[in-house]
C-alpha cells in the first residue's frame, strides 16, 4: 500500500499556524481555526474538517482507516485531546485529554468531558446530546438547554482566536506552506 501523498487544502478564511504537524491528504473549512502544535494524520483515508472549528495545541486528529474522516461545523478541540472518530457532526466539544477511539462515530452536541475515554467493544455511533463526564466516563443524555448561549460563546472565542493567533503566530497557506 503506498502512502498517502501529503495534500493541503485550506480555506482562504481559515487560519492554520506554521507549527502545526499535518500529514496525508487534508482539507480545513473556511473560519476553522488550528493553533500551533495541533497534530492532524490522515494516515490512510483523507480528513475532512468543516467549517468554524477550534483545533487547540497539543490536539491530535488521526484518521487510520481507508474511509473519509468528516468532521462537521463548530467543533472544539481541546487541548491534549486525541480523536480517531471516522465521523463527528457539528457543534462537539472534545474536551482537554480526552480520548475518542476509531471505533466511535459522534452525532451532534456531543461533549466528551475532560480526560474521558470513549472505547467501545465494538462499532458504536453516538446519538445527538451524548455526554461523556466523570473520572469512569460515565455517559447520559443533555437537554440541550442552553446551546444557543453555548453556540455564542464559541463564536465569540473564534473571533477572538482569528485576532490574537496572526498577531504571534506565523499561517500556513492551503499550498501546502
Amino acid at each position: 500500500m503506498a502512502p498517502i501523498r501529503d495534500k493541503f487544502t485550506i480555506h482562504s478564511k481559515a487560519i492554520v499556524c506554521q507549527d502545526v504537524e499535518l500529514k496525508g491528504d487534508i482539507t480545513i473549512g473556511s473560519g476553522t481555526i488550528v493553533h500551533p502544535k495541533a497534530t492532524i494524520f490522515a494516515i490512510a483515508g483523507a480528513i475532512v474538517i468543516g467549517s468554524g472549528c477550534i483545533i487547540e495545541e497539543s490536539a491530535i486528529i488521526v484518521n487510520r482507516r481507508k474511509e473519509i474522516m468528516r468532521i462537521g461545523d463548530d467543533n472544539l478541540f481541546e487541548i491534549g485531546c486525541r480523536v480517531e472518530s471516522p465521523a463527528i457532526g457539528n457543534f462537539n466539544t472534545i474536551s482537554t485529554r480526552a480520548r475518542v477511539h476509531h471505533t466511535v462515530r459522534i452525532g451532534s452536541y456531543c461533549v466528551i468531558g475532560a480526560a474521558c475515554v470513549v472505547v467501545p467493544t465494538e462499532e458504536e455511533s453516538l446519538g445527538d446530546y451524548t455526554v461523556f463526564y466523570g473520572p469512569a466516563s460515565e455517559r447520559r443524555t443533555w437537554s440541550g438547554r442552553g446551546k444557543v448561549q453555548e453556540a455564542d460563546l464559541r463564536h465569540k472565542h473564534t473571533e477572538y482566536l482569528r485576532e490574537m493567533l496572526p498577531k504571534f503566530n506565523r499561517l500556513r497557506r492551503g499550498d501546502g506552506t
